[in-house]
């Protein structure tokens, strides 16, 4: 895509400007990619995004594929082959994280129908266009990834902080963070089909048929699928969750 400004990416490797072309920013609504840049997110707490993309190939084989349901059926045998696998960022916190998220990533599907439901039910299912000229404009987090962070939190999730979150929202086109200067912009906005910007209520649910005002200063709460039951089992250390 050479002509084409890149708000970042340009003198970069290969595959991290192949990243921001092609996926970074691009709404994203397949739950199992959702799960993948979820775990991800995680392991890159503290770390560069470059040396988990250079590692991703190698997660993806780690945690078979990033299917929640092998993830969530992990054993102790397999923390210890985790634990013992070069290709990955060997962290014990963030793989026990990584297979207590993939339960609490189905116990949300079960409640919701699908984990693109839950997490797209907070922007009310469209993008927010940030319009941003600067980095120096760019936030690390907000207030709806504050609100975003705590729910998972109270869900029993891990490795979920605001940064973190936001970085998924950035990641998974939640809000379209590319320069407005950069080719990248409009190619997200369509794809999103994104009316809103930051500045015209953001994490409200203006026009969103699967979204409730509730929660802290009406921030758009997702909708429960009809049936399912409040909150979720399980929320306890990861480690208790392992079988041997």
């Amino acid at each position: 895509m050479a002509g084409k400004k890149r708000c970042w990416g340009d003198g970069l490797d290969p595959l991290m400007r192949e990243y921001h072309d092609r996926e970074w920013g691009t709404p994203l609504h397949d739950d199992r990619k959702l799960f993948e840049f979820l775990i991800l997110e995680g392991f890159q707490a503290g770390l560069s995004w470059k040396l988990i993309l250079d590692k991703r190939e190698e997660f993806r084989r780690a945690f078979r594929g990033f299917d929640p349901e092998k993830v969530a059926r992990f054993t102790a045998r397999d923390v210890r082959r985790l634990l013992g696998d070069a290709g990955i960022v060997r962290n014990r916190l963030k793989v026990l994280g990584a297979i207590n998220n993939a339960k609490r990533f189905l116990e949300v599907r079960g409640e919701f129908g699908t984990f693109d439901r839950y997490i797209w039910g907070f922007v009310g299912g469209q993008p927010i266009l940030s319009g941003l000229r600067s980095f120096a404009d760019m936030p690390a987090r907000t207030a709806l990834s504050d609100a975003i962070s705590a729910d998972l939190k109270a869900r029993g999730f891990k490795f979920v902080g605001s940064t973190v979150v936001y970085s998924h929202m950035q990641a998974t086109g939640m809000v379209n963070d590319h320069l407005v200067t950069c080719f990248r912009y409009g190619e997200c906005a369509k794809k999103g089909k994104a009316v809103r910007t930051r500045k015209s209520g953001t994490g409200r649910a203006e026009a969103a048929g699967n979204a409730r005002i509730t929660g802290t200063a009406g921030i758009a709460r997702p909708a429960r699928v009809s049936g399912a039951k409040m909150g979720a089992d399980g929320q306890g250390d990861a480690k208790k969750d392992l079988k041997k």
